[in-house]
């Protein structure tokens, strides 16, 4: 509560433009802190009531259809007659029975829901599933008439997280759901970079992207959570090549002073969307014009005998030079033509 509560009052004290909302079970119990933090702070928190809605989960928990209803209608009247809006959640819902995820939307909505959220909480749905929910939810929503929208919550578990996602905006989702670098339970949820990369590259949102490697990195550095090298787009390798051909065609680019090509001709993603820039690095998989382009990018005059030395020393090991390494034997060159 401390930490919620710690929240609430940056977000109203610094105007931030962020809307807050908070998890709590349909138990009053839970509801009754987020009620005293909205009135103490004055900020209005959108309360987010979530239930097991699957079979599986009905099972373990030893559930009916008419327990959930009722838990359903008191904990989403109760947020609703203190003034806070109310997401209706139903956990798991990918693998729920659509008649009782019918009663359950249907007695949300009576209740004063104002959005529904639909939660692929194992990772378990396809793209098909998804989109394919989405749709089942707005007939639900058309049948009450009610003016409710439907937010999509996915897990990471199958490596479908971002898919399912577009598909389930492009089925009618208004509102999605995500995490920086994917952090969340088990293998993660939705990684919220890499949604935001690809909602840029469809022309679905405009947004500034630029600091995107540098919010991940902030994000990795306070949870412990580090981001792997080659992870998409914001990951350290997204945009280092090494490799002859590959790099070639980005140095030819470059050549023609054409800045937009040589951040594409290779690259499925712009290095510049998130402000950052193409590499060419210096490997056993590159070609003489590696060298020549690590040289002149770093000021070095990429003389015959620079490059074979440089060259050489790269094809004699199984990794990408670092840029110590390269100096060194320009260095050393240097010296042996000294003495």
């Amino acid at each position: 509560m401390a930490d919620v509560t710690r929240l609430a009052q940056e977000i109203a004290g610094s105007r931030l433009p962020i809307r807050a909302n908070c998890a709590a079970r349909t138990l009053r119990q839970d509801i009754t802190p987020v009620i005293e933090i909205s009135q103490r702070t004055g900020l209005e928190i959108e309360v987010c009531a979530f239930i097991g809605s699957s079979p599986i989960r009905q099972y373990a928990e030893n559930w009916t259809l008419d327990t959930m209803l009722r838990h359903t209608e008191d904990a989403v009247t109760y947020a609703v007659s203190h003034g806070l809006p109310v997401m209706y959640v139903t956990e798991d819902t990918v693998r729920a029975r659509p008649e009782q995820l019918r009663e359950l939307f249907l007695a949300a909505i009576r209740c004063g829901a104002k959005r529904l959220c639909l939660c692929d909480t194992v990772g378990h749905a396809t793209p098909a599933g998804a989109a394919n929910l989405v749709r089942f939810a707005l007939s639900v929503v058309n049948e009450s008439a009610a003016a409710v929208e439907l937010d999509w919550h996915g897990h990471n578990d199958r490596g479908l997280a971002v898919i399912n996602t577009l598909a389930a905006i492009r089925a009618g989702a208004t509102r999605v759901h995500g995490c920086a670098i994917g952090i969340g339970e088990r293998v993660g949820n939705t990684p919220m970079d890499q949604m935001l990369v690809n909602l840029s590259l469809l022309g679905w949102i405009d947004n500034d992207l630029t600091a995107l490697p540098e919010y991940c990195e902030r994000v990795a550095r306070t949870t412990g959570v580090p981001v792997p090298p080659n992870y998409p787009v914001v990951g350290r390798d997204a945009f280092r090549t090494g490799t002859g051909v590959h790099a070639a065609a980005v140095i030819k680019a470059f050549a023609k002073g054409q800045d937009w090509l040589a951040d594409r001709v290779y690259s499925g993603v712009p290095a510049s969307l998130v402000g950052r820039r193409q590499e060419i690095e210096v490997g056993p998989m590159s070609g003489e014009s590696n060298v020549i382009f690590w040289l002149k990018n770093h000021g070095v005059e990429p003389t015959p005998e620079r490059v074979k030395a440089v060259f050489e020393r790269a094809k004699r090991v199984d990794r990408v030079l670092t840029d110590d390494e390269i100096r060194s034997v320009v260095e050393a060159l240097a010296e042996t033509r000294t003495s």
